[in-house]
């Protein structure tokens, strides 16, 4: 074995930022990580290999050292045990085959993930709230053209039918306006996927669960409903956990999975958020629905029928079509239950 060049005169310690090259890594065996007493650190000048070991001058180190890195002249700074330790467990392979820092990466880019479909889920339901909100004001719109069509119809000529003119008026613009908002969100539901979808496309995020945790070790209670959201929400709810504040990769590890749990969690919590805006949206076409299908038909029983009585048909044809509509939105949510997965039960907590 070649000799070592030098001892380095200063210590190693335990950095985040230090980054083991991975060919090194890949010569060695379990134990080395195992027991960590000696561990690579970085090559020099092409043939120089920089060891970071606890007592540099143990002759079964430097054996070990030339058996698994033979063509290498090492050069060993002084480590603590401790820092040992930790630089073994965050670059100990793991469960995946990556070195634990690598896990930590891979655990915020899912988080990320998860992020960007939780604010792409937040745009669908503001879009969603936009149209209830024009759908309210459609019918404000509706009432003041019913006023002033009734008026009109029913009052003498006199000076009043300007003001009867001016609320049938500002009442058809702002229908008109709504209506257009509405169609506009009626049209766009292409880019709203349906509740299979959704629920989907959240399942599908939540796919680092298995290769970083051992989800299927938690304890298993009956799904709260036969559905794949509900099935979701009761995998993760008893996989949330406390940990004692500490150093070291372990923990960070552990910490980072709990933050990818309720990550998880709040994936599922605005999947059930969009779908039950979904049925309130779809509930808001059936109000509206009833209030034009309800306003066509009293007007055509006051009024009975003839030329003037074409809008009153249209506006109760619009209404039962709104009311189609929005079942169509509202029927595939009610089979969702509306318990939510929870990091803690109170009740299990107080017994």
């Amino acid at each position: 074995m070649p000799t070592d060049a030098a001892s380095a005169p200063s210590p190693l310690y335990f950095d985040e930022r230090l980054r083991i090259p991975e060919a090194l890594l890949a010569r060695l065996p379990a134990a080395v990580f195992a027991e960590a007493r000696w561990l690579p650190a970085a090559l020099c000048h092409g043939d120089t290999l920089l060891v970071a070991a606890v007592d540099p001058a143990d002759p079964a180190i430097r054996q070990a050292i030339a058996g698994i890195f033979p063509e290498y002249a090492p050069r060993f700074v002084v480590a603590s045990a401790l820092a040992l330790r930790r630089l073994a467990a965050d670059f100990a392979p793991s469960v995946t085959g990556a070195p634990v820092g690598v896990v930590r990466t891979n655990l915020a880019h899912w988080r990320n993930t998860m992020a960007l479909w939780r604010t792409r889920l937040a745009c669908w339901r503001t879009d969603m709230a936009t149209g209830r909100t024009w759908l309210n004001a459609m019918r404000f719109g509706l009432g003041l053209t019913a006023l002033g069509n009734t008026l009109l119809r029913t009052a003498p000529a006199g000076g009043s039918q300007a003001a009867d003119i001016a609320c049938l008026g500002l009442g058809l613009v702002l229908a008109a306006v709504s209506g257009r908002a509405y169609l506009r969100l009626r049209l766009s539901r292409h880019r709203l996927p349906g509740v299979q979808t959704l629920v989907e496309v959240s399942a599908a995020t939540l796919q680092f669960l298995e290769e970083y945790h051992f989800i299927e070790d938690g304890r298993r209670r009956p799904a709260s409903r036969h559905t794949m959201l509900a099935r979701l929400g009761d995998m993760l709810e008893d996989h949330a956990t406390i940990l004692e504040i500490a150093s070291g990769a372990p923990e960070r590890i552990h910490l980072a999975r709990e933050r990818n749990v309720l990550a998880a969690q709040r994936t599922v919590c605005a999947c059930y958020r969009t779908i039950a805006a979904r049925a309130r949206t779809g509930l808001a076409f059936i109000r509206t629905g009833v209030a034009l299908l309800g306003l066509g038909l009293g007007l055509l029983q006051y009024f009975g029928g003839g030329l003037l009585s074409l809008a009153d048909w249209l506006l109760a044809v619009a209404g039962a079509a709104m009311i189609v509509d929005g079942l169509l939105w509202y029927w595939p949510v009610r089979k969702e239950p509306v318990r939510t997965p929870r990091c803690m039960d109170p009740a299990e907590c107080r017994s």
